[in-house]
């Protein structure tokens, strides 16, 4: 079941339909009072436990740790096609830093500029909410979807036949 709000057309969209294709990604934490707002709910420990697990090196009073126990920590969701309308997806972690810094940077020269010359233009003030992404891509090459995961090397284009 896919719930979606869209707000530009004042709806809630309900898709019940069996067989729809949903893609997983990882959640940034988009909380504003949180710390860490801005980077992947994705942790270190939690590769750690995945690793763990897989080798049969977990302890005995906790249970396996698996791609499920992602999904139920929040770490990654599963997202419709219709879904990825209403998100801002980063391509990689790096891309997260990146709007991080600008953002950052950004605020300090506003903060530096405010003071110097009130006959100046007034400028927007920069907003969080437009470098703000929600989501990130596992691998860049999962944006072109399902079935180009087979694709050996999706970025290459195919050699000429000379037949």
């Amino acid at each position: 079941v896919s719930i979606i709000r869209d707000i530009r057309e004042k709806e809630f969209k309900i898709f019940t339909d069996a067989g729809r294709v949903y893609r997983p990604l990882f959640i940034v934490d988009d909380d504003p009072d949180s710390e860490t707002k801005g980077e992947l709910m994705l942790q270190k420990e939690h590769v750690h436990k995945l690793l763990n697990s897989e080798y049969d090196e977990y302890d005995d009073d906790s249970t396996q740790y698996t791609w499920s126990s992602l999904v139920s920590d929040g770490v990654v969701e599963y997202v419709d096609a219709e879904e990825e309308e209403t998100i801002m997806i980063a391509m990689t972690p790096e891309d997260l830093e990146a709007s991080r810094a600008t953002l950052t940077a950004t605020q300090m020269e506003q903060i530096q500029e405010e003071g110097l010359d009130p006959a100046k233009r007034i400028k927007p003030t920069f907003s969080t909410s437009t470098l703000t992404f929600t989501h990130c891509e596992i691998h860049p090459s999962m944006i072109l979807g399902v079935a180009a995961s087979i694709i050996p090397f999706p970025d290459h284009n195919q050699s000429p036949r000379n037949t």
